[in-house]
């Protein structure tokens, strides 16, 4: 078996799997139209705010960012680009950003068409609220424990 090195994570570990980083440059690139740039952008972005962002590649082909949790998921279909926020509805949304997964009690998603300009200070804003909720449940769940009187 081969030696695992470097940034690889242990859904990259499998022998003869390149890094997530390196499976979602090559999806932006195979899609090659606006979905692959639109992709590009949004991994972009998400890196912008998180520079610690760990990119993963799940249930067979979805990038996923995370930190401390997941962040979101960046799903390609013919007429969409799908950024899936797995605690979006525990988010603040004052922009309105969420337009599809609305009705669950978890998660919500964006779904960015073809053309669609999308606001980036205001997606901005909803990736540093996933990283801080993300990060404020891990401090409650290592944080002192309680002893029993």
């Amino acid at each position: 078996m081969k030696k695992v090195t470097g940034t690889m994570t242990k859904n990259d570990a499998v022998e003869g799997q390149a890094p997530a980083s390196e499976r979602i440059d090559a999806r932006i690139a195979e899609l090659g139209d606006w979905r692959g740039k639109m992709l590009g952008r949004v991994r972009k972005l998400i890196k912008e705010v998180d520079p610690e962002v760990v990119e993963e590649w799940k249930w067979r082909g979805v990038p996923v960012w995370e930190h401390a949790g997941i962040i979101c998921t960046g799903e390609t279909y013919k007429a969409v680009v799908k950024m899936t926020f797995a605690k979006g509805a525990s988010l603040e949304d004052p922009s309105g950003l969420f337009n599809s997964s609305l009705d669950g009690n978890t998660r919500r998603a964006i779904d960015i068409q073809e053309g669609q300009r999308i606001d980036e200070d205001a997606l901005k804003a909803l990736i540093r609220a996933a990283v801080d909720l993300n990060l404020s449940v891990q401090a409650e769940r290592s944080g002192p424990s309680r002893k029993k009187a």
